[in-house]
């Protein structure tokens, strides 16, 4: 399906979310292809640098030069690695990275950006974080202003038995 031939959508600034997980890389298909199907849709893409790992840095590091600009080239070629490839030429997509509670940077930013649709994985880095303290995606997608699109690794199963 081309760019042109989508429906008319209300979608059209769609923010994608990963932690780096197999079910963010999983997920972030979905987004593109959310994006791809709507013409002159914005993918955005956000990691959230969590506050815990930004204060090791800045507390045990700090006597390093440029700290931040190291660990913002890492997280820069993550994600170069890792997404930028399967982006469709034509599409715009804009980067972001933020530090800070993952639900809240990400709640801020899609408020800022008027984002139409979220997309994450519904199982990050930690599936005991997630059991004990409630994942990302359920405090995303309980306060979204938005639509939440959560999707589970299974997804990917299912679509393998077709």
């Amino acid at each position: 399906m081309s760019r042109s031939d989508g429906p008319d959508s209300p979608y059209r600034r769609i923010l994608f979310c990963t932690d780096f997980s197999q079910n963010a890389d999983f997920a972030f298909d979905f987004a593109v292809d959310a994006a791809a199907r709507r013409p002159g849709a914005v993918l955005f893409l956000l990691h959230v640098i969590p506050e815990p790992e930004a204060q090791f840095w800045k507390t045990y590091l700090y006597e390093l030069d440029e700290v931040d600009a190291k660990a913002r080239a890492d997280v820069d070629a993550r994600i170069a690695a890792a997404y930028l490839p399967r982006v469709p030429a034509g599409l715009d997509l804009h980067v972001h990275v933020r530090t800070g509670k993952e639900h809240a940077e990400i709640l801020d930013f899609a408020r800022r950006n008027a984002i139409d649709l979220i997309v994450v994985g519904r199982q990050g880095r930690s599936a005991l974080g997630e059991i004990l303290f409630g994942g990302v995606a359920d405090k995303v997608a309980r306060k979204a202003e938005c639509p939440v699109l959560i999707v589970p690794m299974r997804a990917g199963s299912q679509a393998r038995k077709r």
